[in-house]
């Protein structure tokens, strides 16, 4: 329990749930019910069985041959963007679907600010015919259009959120306020490992399929499953916290998460949390976020829409704290550099908020021996646009 929730919700000195007494029902149903429900063997059996034939898991572990030889390390990328809908976003909406469904929910509602999160629940409340309600911020609709028309083609309606700097932080305000008025039939797909207990827990659970896959493809492929680093992207957390989940307590595993620099950490236009957070509350819970001296959020930057969010969640402020992660950042331009660079060397074009990931490997000192497995936690077919328009290629 050292790295996971206690009984109270917290990680360490972060978490908590922190919600207006509307929502305290909704917010308690879940924590009273999710774990029995989540681990008993109905709902294992169909989680299982929906990853493995609708999602396509075990999602294949690659040795980048090309990569390997250029950064002097045996270096896999874990492939997230092959699972349909191109990301990693759909383990999580299966499992809070299916809890969903178990609870008596008839209606969906979720935040999205790259989009695939917004797909991915649109793509399970299709599967599973549910109304769907998706809120996103303005700006993020105009810069990830095809994920906006991809929601639509599934039947969920896109809400735009037009207030701060329209982006995800504003996106999740607005999907709050509506649960708020829709207590009792609507269930909040929570996208990240933000929010009240138990949703960082509860999505870290579902993301956790993909730490154990990796421990699993490495003993078959080198007999060993513990690698020597294992590196995912950080906006809220989920990618990473499903990469991480399963090497926690094995503390000889560096982990490392790449948080979005934007144009320099201190330029005023940065989403990262760990290098110019404060402890606070945001989303109802008590974490590390971006904030001005008398408690106001600042308004983040990046130029992935999915790493664009003024705090992280609280399992990896904790994480962060202890020191048992290590968070470095990436800029706009090394990101997109490292995405061409991988798209060129392996023939992958990784979604920009995972090519912040690749971009640290040349940040490591590494060795001929060591393993590195990059989380790859979506495809780069969302951001063409933005490939297009930054063009250095």
């Amino acid at each position: 329990m050292k790295y996971q929730v206690d009984e109270r919700g917290y990680y360490g000195k972060f978490g908590g749930a922190f919600i207006p007494e509307m929502l305290y029902p909704n917010v308690e149903e879940l924590r009273t019910n999710y774990v029995s429900i989540i681990e008993s063997e109905d709902f294992k059996k169909e989680f299982d069985d929906l990853l493995r034939n609708y999602v396509g898991r075990p999602t294949p572990l690659f040795l980048a041959e090309r990569l390997s030889e250029k950064y002097k390390a045996k270096i896999y990328l874990k492939r997230e963007d092959l699972c349909h809908t191109g990301a990693h976003k759909i383990n999580n909406t299966i499992g809070q679907i299916l809890l969903a469904k178990r609870l008596g929910k008839q209606k969906i509602i979720a935040e999205t600010g790259a989009g695939q999160h917004g797909v991915a629940t649109a793509t399970v409340c299709a599967l599973m015919g549910m109304e769907c309600i998706v809120y996103m911020g303005k700006l993020d609709m105009e810069r990830q259009r095809p994920n906006v028309e991809r929601m639509r083609i599934l039947g969920t309606k896109v809400v735009p959120a037009i207030s701060g700097n329209m982006t995800l932080k504003d996106a999740t305000n607005e999907a709050m306020r509506h649960w708020i008025n829709h207590p009792t039939d609507t269930h909040y797909i929570i996208g990240s490992v933000v929010g009240p207990h138990p949703y960082p827990d509860m999505v870290a659970r579902f993301q956790s399929v993909i730490s154990q896959e990796i421990k699993n493809q490495l003993t078959n492929e080198t007999g060993n499953p513990f690698p020597d680093y294992v590196i995912a992207c950080v906006g809220g957390g989920s990618n990473a916290a499903g990469a991480f989940y399963h090497f926690l307590d094995d503390e000889h595993v560096n982990l490392i998460g790449v948080e979005a620099a934007g144009k320099g950490v201190d330029t005023n236009e940065s989403a990262a949390t760990t290098a110019l957070g404060k402890i606070g509350i945001l989303h109802g819970s008590k974490s590390l976020l971006m904030q001005t001296e008398d408690g106001q959020v600042i308004e983040p930057y990046s130029i992935s829409a999915g790493l664009d969010y003024p705090g992280i969640g609280p399992m990896h402020a904790h994480l962060f704290s202890t020191g048992r992660v290590q968070f470095l950042n990436a800029t706009d331009d090394e990101a997109m550099n490292a995405g061409i660079e991988l798209s060129r060397l392996e023939g992958i074009i990784p979604a920009i908020e995972s090519a912040h990931a690749v971009a640290v490997l040349k940040k490591l000192e590494l060795s001929d021996e060591d393993i590195v497995v990059v989380n790859l936690s979506g495809r780069g077919d969302k951001d063409l646009e933005t490939y297009i328009k930054w063009g250095k290629y």
